[in-house]
């Protein structure tokens, strides 16, 4: 999921700038959090901090103020849902490489789905945060069955337990996992499987190397 963000998508690209956010707040807590036992580390991360202005050290800027923008109601469990999905799917291919697989997910309408709709707004996705959580190559969203399933594909069935607002909504909710290989090339760029040739970039791949070259 980093890796993918970090090294595959555009510099200024949103998503690739909201992991990098990710990453400096999680540091800068971890940073606190130690620096009462461990001050001479701490305070040596502090000062090599990129992103950090000025002299001050980790002793004078305060304790820890992770801001209330991080907590969106929600998003935890959208999180924890797409989390349990993806260990159904990894169960079910054994120990294969995930990205030789493309997922669909079948969610009856209800909080769930629309949980997985704030993850994936598009149907079938291979850039979508769904997407990167399932480790896939491509995942499609589902409020019904398929008509038409491979032979060769993995169906695994699941239920997961929303509860938010402390215990004022609940609902359990029932989901399926369909995992089959991908018919679909490896990108030589990004090494997931959304390419139509093995010596072609994907199509976001083809996007991010013809932005790099305008801004040039």
């Amino acid at each position: 999921l980093l890796s993918c963000r970090l090294y595959c998508e555009e510099a200024k690209d949103p998503k690739r700038r909201s992991c990098q956010t990710v990453l400096a707040e999680a540091l800068d807590i971890v940073v606190r959090s130690f620096a009462p036992i461990l001050p001479h580390l701490a305070e040596e991360v502090f000062q090599y901090i990129p992103y950090k202005k000025g002299s001050e050290g980790v002793f004078r800027t305060g304790w820890i103020n992770a801001s209330s923008a991080w907590k969106k109601p929600g998003v935890e469990e959208a999180i924890e849902g797409a989390c349990a999905m993806r260990d159904s799917f990894l169960g079910s291919i054994s120990g294969k490489n995930a990205l030789e697989y493309e997922v669909v997910i079948v969610i009856e309408p209800g909080l769930l789905f629309e949980l997985m709709e704030a993850l994936q707004a598009e149907e079938t996705s291979s850039v979508s945060q769904l997407n990167e959580i399932m480790m896939a190559s491509q995942t499609t969203l589902l409020s019904e069955f398929p008509k038409e399933t491979p032979s060769d594909a993995n169906i695994v069935k699941g239920t997961f337990l929303i509860n938010l607002e402390g215990g004022d909504i609940c609902e359990q909710s029932s989901y399926k996992v369909i995992a089959r290989p991908i018919a679909k090339a490896k990108c030589p760029r990004c090494r997931r499987y959304t390419a139509e040739s093995s010596s072609t970039p994907c199509p976001r791949c083809l996007q991010v190397l013809a932005a790099g070259k305008g801004s040039t």
